[in-house]
């Protein structure tokens, strides 16, 4: 069973997040109903905790900040990101030091 904050699409795996900006650090901080919850170290002023977010996820998942497309959520705190070229368990694997799950 996939955690509630992934999904399968055609051209990889969308994942729901939930942002709080300027935060002291940007981590990955746990799960908040069905999004992971990031908190971010940049302001949400000109699309920065959107870079910022996409810096942290590509850096988790190791993987190319171009893998990483924002779907919905662009002014939003909760945000659905593709990540193309991993599978769900990728992810989960990515995740589970950080999340202990």
């Amino acid at each position: 069973m996939n955690p509630p904050y992934l999904h399968p699409h055609n051209q990889g795996v969308v994942l729901a997040v939930r942002v709080t900006p300027k935060s002291s650090q940007s981590k990955i901080s746990g799960i908040i109903g069905e999004e992971l919850k990031i908190m971010l170290n940049a302001p949400p002023v000109d699309g920065k905790a959107n870079q910022e977010l996409i810096k942290l996820l590509s850096k988790t998942c190791s993987i190319p900040k171009s893998h990483i497309t924002l779907l919905s959520g662009e002014t939003s705190r909760s945000k659905r990101l593709l990540i193309n070229g991993l599978d769900e368990q990728d992810i989960i694997d990515a995740l589970g030091a950080i999340l202990k799950t």
